[in-house]
């Protein structure tokens, strides 16, 4: 099967693409807790450009400022939660096949990587268990270009972080494929002409990654 050739660049989410997604752990805490499940989703969609993960993936707050704004929004609905006890939940396990599928997309396009994260040393990849050989050693290394909320002063779902990245490979949208585990994130990408692909589970995006580039995934 021939490389689409009207494909460029394939743009990748960190979080929940390469690794098991944060929302797993995040449900696991709740449990834990004895919390509703998805609270912290719930959390995390109000106000969703100003609310503590907003402004901690901006960089606009440190994480002591995190945490004493994620416990007033948890309390705000009437389950008190410190933002430092979710801050460890972050760091997934690694998907080996979603690191070969890169590997792949790398021999016939341009790559890169845009995403969400936080400084933190329990933001994705920081933790000693994923830097070296693990998660952001084998991952990162790989893109041609990255952009980090947290750098770039700008998070998804701005449509000008997608921009930005585009402007980096220089290429033009439409001549894109865009992949991330949250359809908010997926919308904007769309929005201007990307292909996207939400990541569901990894058999289901290697296929939509292979109708999308004419590449072959195992």
């Amino acid at each position: 099967m021939a490389a689409n050739a009207d494909i460029e660049a394939v743009i990748w989410d960190f979080g929940g693409v390469f690794t098991s997604s944060p929302f797993e752990a995040f449900n696991r805490l709740e449990a834990e807790r004895g919390l509703p499940k998805d609270l912290i989703r719930r959390i995390n969609a109000t106000n969703p450009d100003t609310n503590a993960w907003a402004l901690f993936e901006r960089n606009a707050v440190d994480p002591a400022g995190f945490d004493a704004l994620f416990l007033a929004e948890s309390t705000a609905l009437g389950h008190p939660l410190r933002g430092a006890e979710v801050l460890p939940r972050l760091a997934g396990e690694l998907r080996p096949r979603m690191v070969e599928a890169l590997k792949i997309c790398k021999q016939h396009f341009k790559v890169g990587c845009i995403t969400n994260n936080v400084v933190s040393m329990h933001s994705p990849g920081q933790d000693a268990a994923q830097q070296g050989a693990g998660a952001m050693g084998q991952v990162m290394p790989l893109f041609d270009a990255i952009i980090e909320s947290s750098k770039a002063g700008v998070r998804k779902p701005d449509p000008r972080i997608y921009q930005m990245m585009c402007e980096l490979l220089a290429v033009a949208p439409a001549r894109c494929v865009y992949l991330d585990d949250l359809g908010i994130n997926c919308k904007p990408a769309a929005g201007l002409g990307m292909t996207a692909i939400k990541v569901v589970d990894v058999d289901q995006t290697l296929a939509d990654l292979s109708a999308a580039t004419g590449l072959v995934f195992a």
